[in-house]
């Protein structure tokens, strides 16, 4: 699972794990949603800074999932980034 550690948070990003479960590709998910594939790619690995809102609900709209199907707080990690400053 990705995760993105900023500020001392940590989110996990989920997003890979629910397009595996149902076999569906980065391209196949730029052609249900209409987001461009750099969009898709952030949030699969991971790697962005802002969450964009209609992204998270178009992609809970067409997986047929939750947000926190796709997101997940981690406290535990917000701990080590903290400590290992």
């Amino acid at each position: 699972m990705s995760s993105f550690s900023m500020n001392h948070s940590a989110i996990k990003f989920k997003l890979k794990e629910i397009m595996e479960r149902g076999n569906i590709s980065k391209n196949k998910l730029c052609r249900l949603t209409g987001f461009r594939f750099e969009t898709i790619q952030g949030y699969y690995k991971g790697n962005i800074s802002r969450i964009d809102l209609f992204v998270l609900s178009e992609f809970c709209r067409v997986l047929n999932c939750r947000v926190e199907d796709i997101l997940e707080y981690c406290p535990e990690k917000e701990k080590e980034v903290v400590t290992s400053s």
